[in-house]
């Protein structure tokens, strides 16, 4: 055989030392030795796919290295034995609902002291990382003396996102390890990296094959490797002069992706750094102390809940995607980057359109996608060759998906189905990305009106996770379930809903922006309207997120759902008509309510003097949507309230930390927001009328 298949090979098969006996006294753990007395102690979670720091474990974990301390091999090797990784990290379920945070920290004092007793071990320790190691696992990782990463392996400190800093002695153990610049970037970004650039930062020692891990770790056990070394730069940019400036100069990068008022963990990690940074003791001593604070903050424990509800909308998606082919129609924005999607997640797409330049211009986007999302140019070039132009439309024949993007005009859409519907293959599911026009109304010309769906992405289609799967009354289950299946296939959060003008997301932001134009018309200034949106949470105002969705786009919608819902929306202003006659349409057209360069709206500050933002604007801006996501839930269009939450979180960037519009109003009281609605009305008008879903949502 080829030495070169050999190797591949031999690359796949995790190398883990010694083969453990059968009867491991250890649950969640395999000890063996090997001919050079070198121990290798293997994570091995029981009953889970990868591993986590779970109370017990790390129990177990203590006993083992008290063993160790008594039996002094020549050397510890610790390794993961699942094949998806190393540690993810701490067992989220053990931080939900906290709320005392004396006994979280006594929690975790407990946990600190396994991992200083694991670093205390008085032989050569080697971390030895493949897949993921982020959060916890990487603290463990910090505590052997020496790290080798598998190449492919990624790296990073997730808990920012979940309102946390690193909480197992990270903070101090990582900024002593590497230059405090890139190590603080990290933790407060929560990005991950590769190992080659752990190596180039220091944080591992040396990156290899799997095939060389036995060579590798005897020349770590016997101290022929050479380590990583924090530099004299590192003492220096840890000093207290030093801290004082590079702590103020995070704090203002922080303020522009995280204020302090809603996300603390930024600023209580690097409130630690200043203070405790060169006195190693002190600061793992202030880090439990600090990480016991924020895990009961409600901005952690909201964004712990959205951590559930995207664990919890993954499963909803359900397993067994049998679709292959896509076959997309329509290049446009929408229909382009859907295509651009699928294929990038491993799918064969044809992209069919009227015209070849939209095919070649959603060609081009998808290229700039590839480069950004993936890593290997070999990747990127797979992905491109997956997506597949298709002028004359033939790629229908052997699709199993057709999804449909073309402008939302019912007639056209009819007309382009009456196309397809006869060459489609038996199987095949027909979707539609309308998200405006009801299914029922889609349906009426169909021969097979089972097998049409809705399918609404999202835009920008690589950045929102959610997709509504719509069905109708007359669906066969089957093709839900694997429409379910398929979103969940191509990394995608999928939420059920039944046709309905606007489904959910569009419904409960037409307000939002509606009542945005109403304020304009008032003559408040449109920074001031954002400004308020922005304030509660929102990642954009109500009026730059109108220019980037497209007035036309807005305009459109809003009609759509006035002839469903009349007055229970804010009336579309006739300014707004003659915006988009025009031509003034946002974004895309370089102008709208904004002038747009670079696709980043330009906005002059406020004025120093004037209107500020009140409690009565942000309340006008975001209690209509609490209220259409209690309407959808009356009319039985979604059932289930936390999903109703996360859908909105991830398909609009609704305030994460508030853990969504129903969360909101629960945590505010819904007493208070049906008062404050009442107010509202009656000063507004009805527009504002609480639904009557409320009172059960009590």
């Amino acid at each position: 055989m080829d030495s070169k298949i050999m190797n591949v090979l031999a690359d796949r098969v995790l190398e883990l030392g010694p083969k453990p006996a059968a009867d491991s006294p250890y649950r969640n753990f395999k000890l063996t030795r090997d001919e050079d007395g070198i121990a290798w102690l293997l994570f091995d979670r029981a009953g889970a796919s990868a591993n986590t720091l779970s109370a017990d474990l790390l129990e177990e974990l203590d006993a083992i290295v008290a063993a160790l301390e008594n039996q002094r091999p020549t050397g510890l090797v610790v390794r993961s034995a699942k094949p998806s990784g190393f540690i993810a990290g701490a067992d989220v379920n053990e931080f939900r609902g906290a709320s005392d945070s004396s006994a979280v920290e006594t929690a975790i004092g407990r946990a600190h002291a396994v991992i200083d007793r694991l670093e205390a071990l008085r032989v050569p320790t080697v971390a030895v990382i493949h897949g993921f190691c982020l959060g916890g696992g990487l603290e463990v990782a910090l505590a052997c003396q020496a790290r080798i990463a598998i190449d492919g392996a990624r790296f990073g400190f997730p808990e920012v996102m979940l309102g946390l800093h690193p909480g197992l002695g990270g903070t101090a153990r990582f900024t002593a390890l590497v230059n405090p610049t890139q190590s603080m970037a990290l933790m407060l970004t929560g990005r991950t990296i590769d190992a080659r650039r752990a190596r180039a930062l220091g944080l591992v020692d040396a990156v290899t094959q799997e095939r060389h891990v036995r060579n590798a770790v005897k020349d770590a056990v016997f101290g022929r490797l050479k380590r990583a070394r924090p530099g004299a730069l590192n003492s220096l940019l840890n000093l207290g002069a030093a801290r004082g400036f590079l702590a103020s100069r995070m704090r203002s990068e922080a303020e522009k992706a995280a204020p302090r008022k809603h996300y603390p963990a930024p600023y209580a990690l690097i409130d630690l750094w200043e203070k405790h940074a060169g006195n190693r003791s002190a600061m793992l001593k202030a880090e439990q102390a600090s990480f016991a604070k924020l895990m009961v903050t409600p901005t952690a424990q909201n964004l712990i809940r959205v951590f559930f509800l995207r664990e919890q909308m993954k499963k909803a998606a359900g397993g067994g995607n049998a679709i292959r082919h896509v076959h997309v129609i329509g290049a446009g924005a929408m229909g382009g980057d859907i295509a651009a999607w699928c294929a990038g997640q491993g799918l064969r797409v044809s992209l069919a359109d009227m015209k070849a330049e939209p095919i070649a211009g959603a060609v081009k986007r998808a290229s700039e996608l590839f480069g950004k999302i993936m890593r290997k140019r070999i990747d990127q070039r797979d992905a491109l060759d997956r997506l597949i132009p298709d002028i004359d439309g033939e790629g229908v024949r052997n699709a199993d998906l057709i999804i449909e993007a073309v402008p939302e005009k019912l007639e056209l859409k009819q007309k382009v189905y009456a196309g397809l519907e006869p060459r489609m293959k038996p199987g095949a599911i027909l979707a539609t990305n309308t998200s405006s026009i009801p299914l029922q109304d889609l349906r009426t010309t169909l021969a097979r009106p089972e097998r049409l769906v809705g399918l609404h992405f999202f835009n920008p289609v690589s950045r929102l996770q959610l997709v509504e799967v719509v069905s109708h009354d007359g669906n066969d289950p089957q093709v839900l379930k694997d429409a379910l299946a398929f979103v969940g296939a191509i990394d995608r959060l999928p939420l059920a809903v039944k046709s309905s003008p606007g489904f959910l997301v569009n419904r409960a932001l037409t307000p939002y922006m509606l009542e945005a134009m109403v304020m304009l018309d008032e003559k408040t200034d449109q920074r001031l309207i954002d400004a308020a949106a922005e304030q509660f949470g929102m990642p954009m105002g109500p009026i730059e997120l109108a220019d980037q969705v497209g007035l036309d786009i807005c305009l459109d919608v809003g009609d759509m759902l006035r002839t469903k819902f009349g007055d229970l929306l804010p009336p579309t202003p006739a300014w707004l008509r003659e915006k988009v006659a025009k031509g003034e349409l946002g974004r895309k057209s370089g102008k709208g309510f904004y002038t747009w360069k670079d696709g980043k709206a330009e906005k002059a500050p406020l004025p120093e003097t004037g209107p500020r933002v009140n409690d009565q604007m942000i309340d006008r801006l975001v209690l209509p949507m609490s209220n259409v996501c209690i309407a959808a839930l009356r009319e039985g269009i979604v059932d289930d309230a936390d999903a109703v939450d996360g859908a909105m979180i991830f398909g609009t960037g609704y305030a994460p930390f508030r853990g969504g519009p129903l969360n909101y109003a629960r945590s505010r009281g819904v007493d208070n927001v049906v008062s404050a609605m009442q107010a509202l009305m009656r000063k507004f008008g009805g527009r504002f009328a609480p639904d009557p879903g409320w009172e059960a949502f009590k």
